[in-house]
């Protein structure tokens, strides 16, 4: 509606006035008066853009072939140089992120791909944001959205995977390992230090075992002398207290 002497110019837009192809001045948003026929207003949109970029197969620093697709976030910031500088902004800043995102995970090795992720994009990003703003652009974000192996790399990397955490379950359970001998061998300097807690630990196994009550338990002989050395022990420690020992059955 510029030549007829007003323009509409929205909330989120910038209107550029030029007068007989020169730049005039940068209209804001509302109803605006311009001289018509002499005045042309070209409206630039300040919102961000959201800019896929496609996927594009990526040779790695250590030549391993992956498909890497990303998405890139901008806005511009400068109407008149996002139009004087620039002829087509968004097929340029499409053009440089392909070539930028390529350059870059092309320089990394694989594991770095995969497990630096962030850092690529901070990466990616300065280097657009160097190129882009003397067009009067600014790059918000660019994130790598997609990465895609290829299938003998990623059954090789699933067997490292489970490599490695069988490697943490026998590392664990050495320790266990090591852990209860230590253990072990205390109980064993305890028991050889004082006998009888021996024959009270075997009492305490057998009354665990009673406690289900199905099963027979058979004294051996061997766990008799137990019970005989265990009664004379007791009646030693009481002659000691000066006191008669009592009869034990026998």
């Amino acid at each position: 509606m510029s030549f007829l002497g007003m323009a509409i110019i929205r909330q989120y837009e910038r209107g550029v006035v030029f007068r007989l192809g020169r730049v005039r001045e940068v209209k804001e948003p509302g109803l605006r008066f311009v001289i018509p026929l002499v005045d042309r207003v070209r409206k630039v949109s300040l919102r961000t853009v959201t800019m896929p970029i496609q996927s594009q197969q990526i040779i790695t620093r250590d030549n391993v072939s992956i498909g890497v697709a990303a998405v890139a976030y901008f806005r511009r910031v400068d109407p008149v140089r996002s139009i004087v500088a620039i002829e087509d902004v968004e097929s340029a800043i499409n053009e440089i992120a392909q070539t930028t995102v390529r350059n870059v995970v092309g320089r990394s090795n694989l594991d770095r791909v995969l497990a630096e992720t962030e850092t690529l994009n901070e990466s990616i990003k300065t280097i657009l944001d160097v190129t882009t703003e003397r067009w009067g652009v600014v790059v918000e974000m660019v994130e790598l959205k997609d990465i895609q192996r290829p299938q003998s790399m990623q059954r090789a990397m699933a067997r490292e995977a489970e490599a490695e955490r069988e490697k943490r379950g026998k590392i664990i359970a050495a320790e266990g390992e090591a852990l209860s001998a230590g253990k072990l061998a205390e109980a064993a300097d305890v028991i050889a230090r004082h006998p009888v807690a021996l024959q009270l630990r075997n009492l305490q196994v057998l009354a665990e075992i009673a406690i289900e009550r199905n099963s027979t338990i058979v004294f051996p002989a061997q766990l008799m002398d137990s019970f005989r050395s265990l009664n004379s022990f007791v009646g030693s420690e009481m002659a000691g207290d000066g006191r008669e020992p009592a009869d034990h059955a026998r």
